[in-house]
């Protein structure tokens, strides 16, 4: 290149950039500053977003409307992430817009041509990002839970619709696989009703069933089966677990089934980022299917054709922050208003789940006595009389028969050893017959807390003069608290053999099928390859003695969950349990009837009118917020207040469940209970009263928890 072409385009670039700066200078028009849009023109149509503001608080559970300015009329579409400004008063307009306030996220319900607010409105402030997230379904879903549960919107909200990860959003999700073929029936043959039903689903009807499960390791592949056959109709499916380590047993028999790319897992343990692509994958219509925990409630999926919970029964499907929804009961109206087909399966049987059988809501699928005679194990036990004369028990807490067994099961396998874990807390039971003691009055748990007098529970009445109910004794026992055994106990017991522990801790997901005992606290136990060649189950009134309502179907529900990890009585699986064997959730364990015993619970909860067959909700707070509540609250006229009582002052350091009080604050609970036709009712009486109260500023505050889980 010569020097003059240098100089050339020298003289060129002082040129150029003259004409650039001429350029952007003529298009640098005023604009409105972004948080206010002061002066800036709105959308010519539809200038009005109606927006949900993300206050949990239940006074403000509505919509707020905002002006929505032309420059965002592109990206403020229903569905969106917003910033709004919050708060501003009536005398802060300027040029017909409001402003001030403080900014907070919202999202987008609708686009309105005019606001029903006779005043000025603020303008949104910005779109955060243009991707609609909150759908027409999951909105209306999301209240229907939040009206159910006295909750609010944006609290519902909050725990359906995962947090923004901007490179997760940016980041396009693959497109999707057309329907697989429908499967074979496979393990559900030994169910009758169990082809029928796949058959149903791949036609693309909406069957509703209480599955109760074989024992074995077959049921991942059998709800595997059940999604595989909805997405052969071209719909989705939604499975909800109650842990990562079931979901991913699931996951495993879908990706073996099917392959990948069909489904996705959401479970807590996925980081941010990666949860977030996965559930916008879900919501674009890139994946059909979900595995989940319990979150995954409210995942997205489109064209929903069946939604499944396993083990209803698990305290991990009710959700710990408000308005605390229970998975089974938001599935329920996933269902409902979907029009989809609906799955409730476990090795167990709730009393809930044969409440929905006995509804006529579901139907049941279960398998033959001679399929059940040949998946389980035999069941033998050991009585406290058994114990009392066993020298061996007495020493080593451990009974000759169950050493005996586990003896004979290490010689072809692991060995499985379930011990209560610590926390569970004992009741009164009648020392004769063992009937739990219960207030005359209401039907609630007796307590004598540190030694004092003898109360209810529930509704806090003197029971000084109890007798049995059943047999007329008058004296009581404390049922035994959990054993403490240790793993060293059990190495002593058996020498050279590998001890094993599984629990709060550390808990395994598998072990080897080499000999080894497995000692695990309820709800940990680890899957053996072969299956377990017999298991202890010891302590049984630790299970049993709880005070809680539900103790004898949590009890069994533990029992049958670890008794089905033992191989079937054809190939020598024997499980051992120590507790009474005239008791009647013993009994339903000796004959592997899980359903039966739930029918009987619901029989009697329906005279005593006990949850399910009656509503509750518990109030909990200090002793004068929740007497100033109970005397505010327009309760329906059959509504029965029970309490309130003390509730247990938890000390620091100590472990401290979310319903729990403030640590070292002294609490008080009352149960409202009202029949199944009032819940509404209710629940709207309770959502009015603690509105008012925050309107007013009425000092401490007042939990409140629909259907609680743990009521005594």
């Amino acid at each position: 290149m010569s020097s003059d072409d240098e100089q050339g385009r020298e003289a060129q670039e002082p040129e150029q950039l003259a004409l650039l700066r001429e350029i952007v200078r003529e298009a640098k028009v005023p604009k409105a500053k972004p948080r206010t849009w002061r002066g800036a023109p709105l959308a010519k149509e539809k200038p009005v977003a109606r927006v949900l503001v993300d206050k949990g608080v239940l006074h403000l559970d509505k919509y707020f409307d905002y002006a929505v300015t032309e420059e965002l009329d592109a990206d403020a579409q229903p569905g969106v992430r917003v910033r709004v400004r919050f708060g501003a008063g009536a005398h802060r307009v300027r040029e017909g817009r409001r402003e001030g306030g403080g900014m907070i996220d919202g999202f987008i319900v609708d686009r309105l041509e005019e606001s029903d607010y006779n005043g000025p409105l603020a303008a949104l402030a910005y779109v955060v990002s243009p991707e609609p997230v909150l759908s027409p379904e999951l909105l209306e879903l999301a209240r229907a839970v939040a009206d159910r549960y006295a909750g609010s919107l944006a609290d519902v909200l909050q725990l359906a619709i995962p947090p923004r990860n901007k490179a997760a959003e940016e980041r396009p999700s693959p497109a999707p696989l057309p329907p697989p073929q429908a499967p074979d029936a496979g393990t559900w043959e030994r169910y009758a009703q169990g082809p029928a039903f796949l058959r149903e689903l791949a036609r693309g009807g909406a069957p509703r069933a209480v599955w109760t499960a074989l024992p074995g390791a077959h049921w991942p592949d059998e709800l595997a089966r059940a999604a595989a056959a909805t997405l052969a109709s071209g719909r989705g499916v939604l499975v909800v677990m109650p842990d990562g380590r079931s979901a991913t047993r699931v996951d495993a028999a879908l990706t073996a089934l099917l392959g990948k790319g069909r489904h996705t897992l959401l479970t807590a343990d996925a980081g941010a980022q990666k949860r977030y692509r996965e559930w916008l994958a879900v919501r674009r219509g890139s994946v059909r299917a979900v595995v989940g925990t319990r979150a995954a409630m409210y995942a997205p999926v489109k064209d929903l054709g069946l939604v499944v919970i396993w083990d209803d029964g698990d305290a991990s499907h009710s959700d710990d922050h408000a308005p605390h929804p229970h998975v089974r009961e938001v599935l329920e109206l996933r269902a409902q208003r979907s029009r989809c087909g609906f799955l409730l399966g476990s090795t167990s049987c709730t009393v809930e789940a044969a409440q929905l059988v006995e509804r006529g809501w579901a139907r049941p699928l279960v398998a033959a006595r001679e399929q059940v005679q040949t998946a389980a194990p035999l069941i033998r036990t050991v009585g406290d009389a058994e114990v009392a004369r066993d020298g061996a028990a007495r020493t080593a807490r451990l009974p000759s028969l169950a050493w005996q067994v586990a003896r004979e099961g290490l010689r072809t396998g692991p060995v499985l050893v379930q011990v209560p874990r610590r926390g569970y807390v004992p009741r009164l039971a009648c020392e004769r017959c063992r009937t739990p003691a219960r207030c005359a009055h209401c039907a609630g748990p007796l307590e004598a807390a540190d030694q004092q007098e003898l109360h209810c529970g529930w509704c806090g009445r003197d029971a000084a003069g109890w007798h049995c109910a059943e047999c007329g004794f008058a004296r009581m026992r404390a049922t035994v608290v959990g054993a403490r055994r240790t793993a060293e106990e059990l190495g002593r017991a058996f020498p050279g053999v590998p001890v094993r522990t599984s629990g709060r801790d550390h808990v395994l997901d598998a072990v080897p099928d080499g000999p080894a005992l497995v000692v695990s606290t309820p709800g940990a136990e680890p899957v053996a390859e072969r299956g377990y060649a017999a298991a202890l189950l010891l302590d049984g009134w630790a299970m049993l003695g709880r005070s809680d309502l539900r103790a004898e179907e949590e009890a069994l529900r533990r029992w049958i969950a670890a008794a089905s990890l033992v191989r079937g009585r054809g190939e020598g699986g024997t499980v051992v349990i120590v507790a009474e064997p005239t008791l009647r959730p013993v009994q339903a364990l000796v004959r592997w009837d899980p359903v039966g015993q739930a029918l009987r619970e619901l029989a009697e909860r329906a005279e005593l009118s006990f949850p399910p067959v009656s509503r509750m909700a518990a109030l909990s707070g200090r002793p004068e917020a929740v007497e100033n509540f109970l005397s505010a609250v327009a309760l329906p006229p059959d509504a029965e207040v029970l309490g309130p009582v003390p509730l247990p002052v938890v000390e620091a350091g100590r472990p401290r469940r979310s319903e729990d009080p403030p640590v070292g604050e002294r609490w008080e609970r009352a149960l409202l209970r009202v029949p199944p036709g009032s819940g509404p009712e209710l629940v709207a009486a309770l959502k009015n009263a603690q509105v008012d109260r925050l309107v007013r500023g009425a000092g401490d505050p007042v939990r409140i928890r629909v259907d609680p889980l743990d009521i005594g």
